[in-house]
């Protein structure tokens, strides 16, 4: 089937479908508004039940079309349970966001005054690649086979500028931010005959919650080191995934695109 974002000819097109995962708080929220505010259907999926409710008020109160579903990209049953829901309500899967992450920040080997040494715990290792690449792989691995029957499909995965020039005491989230990039350049070799394009988004320093309770020096500190002299907004990530999104963007495949105001992480 050919790009199945035209409608019948006889009748309104249906509205284009779009997963985001981790679409409760944040970047994934702004998201989920961008995408319900062109006409969108969200499918919302966190494990933030309330926020995640309350964003599907806020989008079907503008008048938009967005589901919460309770989803942990961990669990790999539920991942395509849900994704077998998507598709017998809806027909379609058009765009999967794959936004979910989590951090546990730390050093390697952290070395204190007396001369003890702490190793990264490796529960806190697990649990970032669980979430941030692996629950990449298993979302899309669900998704990726009901857009090859459609011959049409946009996937986009959430890296970080960090997965590109590496960040002091990130090892676990480096690492899984890494490996989303190389997953996006394999995924995009094998899947753009099927007409699926998979792009990546390398955000830098956004203002969500967690930015936000950061030391206002520390803060001040960073943003003086991004040439456009000011912090993103989640709605920044949000516009570059609407524009990957669109179909007019298919012969964009494979690309790693830096939301960043021009920083570089560690100069």
């Amino acid at each position: 089937m050919s790009d199945s974002t035209s409608g019948s000819t006889f009748g309104p097109r249906p509205p284009r479908v779009a997963i985001i995962t981790g679409a409760a708080n944040g970047i994934g929220r702004a998201t989920a508004l961008a995408f319900a505010s062109v006409g969108y259907r969200v499918i919302a999926w966190d494990l933030a039940q309330a926020e995640g409710e309350t964003l599907v008020l806020q989008i079907t109160g503008a008048g938009g079309l967005a589901e919460f579903e309770r989803v942990d990209v961990c669990d790999r049953p539920t991942i395509h349970a849900a994704v077998e829901r998507v598709v017998q309500a809806h027909g379609r899967i058009d765009v999967l966001i794959n936004n979910a992450g989590i951090l546990r920040d730390g050093l390697l080997v952290k070395v204190a005054k007396d001369g003890s040494l702490a190793p990264l715990p490796e529960a806190d290792f697990d649990a970032v690649v669980s979430v941030n690449l692996k629950g990449v792989f298993s979302c899309t691995q669900a998704v990726t086979p009901h857009m090859i029957a459609r011959g049409y499909g946009r996937i986009l995965n959430a890296s970080s500028v960090v997965g590109l020039y590496g960040n002091f005491g990130q090892t676990s989230y480096v690492a899984a931010k890494s490996g989303v990039i190389g997953m996006t350049k394999v995924w995009a070799r094998e899947l753009g005959r099927h007409g699926i394009t998979v792009n990546a988004i390398a955000p830098g320093l956004i203002e969500t919650d967690m930015v936000r309770q950061l030391p206002p020096k520390a803060l001040a500190q960073m943003v003086a080191g991004i040439p456009v002299g000011r912090s993103g907004q989640p709605e920044d990530i949000a516009r570059a995934y609407l524009f990957l999104a669109d179909k007019n963007a298919g012969f964009i495949n494979g690309a790693v695109l830096s939301v960043d105001g021009g920083a570089v992480v560690g100069t």
